[in-house]
C-alpha cells in the first residue's frame, strides 16, 4: 500500500471512487472543488494506491491553525482493510508538519455508520449547528 500525493492522472479514479461511495456531486462541482484545492495546496490531496490502482482518496485544507479533511473515500471492495485509517493518518501527519493543532471534519447526518470509524481514530462529536446556502452563479 502506498499513500502518495494526487497526480493529474488520478482524477478519473478518484471521481469513480466518489461516485461508488455516494460522495459525488455533479462532475463540474467535483472538478471545480478539486481544482481549487490543488491550486491552494496540492500536497493535501492524497490517494491510496494498491498494486498500481488508486483505491482511496482524502482531500485536506488548512485555515490558520485548524485543518479540515473531507471526501475521504475508499473503494467499497477495499473498505475495512485499513486504507481509510492510513489516509487519515497521512493527512494528519501533513497537518502536524504545518503547525495545525486541531482537525475538524463534517459527517453527513444521513451517514452515521461512519462515526465508529472516526471515534476509533480519536475524533469526538462536537455539538455545532452547520448552516449552508448555495449561491447561484
Amino acid at each position: 500500500m502506498l499513500i502518495r500525493p494526487f497526480r493529474l492522472g488520478d482524477y478519473a479514479a478518484i471521481t469513480s471512487i466518489w461516485r461508488e461511495t455516494g460522495l459525488d456531486q455533479s462532475e463540474a462541482e467535483s472538478l471545480n472543488d478539486l481544482a481549487q484545492q490543488l491550486a491552494w495546496d496540492s500536497d493535501l490531496v492524497m490517494v491510496a494506491e494498491k498494486e498500481g490502482r488508486v483505491v482511496g482518496v482524502v482531500v485536506g485544507t488548512i485555515d490558520g491553525s485548524r485543518a479540515f479533511f473531507y471526501r475521504l473515500a475508499v473503494l467499497p471492495s477495499e473498505q475495512g482493510t485499513g486504507i481509510g485509517r492510513q489516509l487519515v493518518e497521512a493527512i494528519e501527519k501533513r497537518f502536524k508538519q504545518r503547525g495545525v493543532n486541531r482537525v475538524l471534519i463534517m459527517v453527513n447526518q444521513d451517514n452515521p455508520e461512519v462515526l465508529p470509524f472516526y471515534h476509533s481514530l480519536g475524533y469526538e462529536v462536537q455539538k455545532y449547528v452547520t448552516l449552508s446556502k448555495k449561491l447561484s452563479s
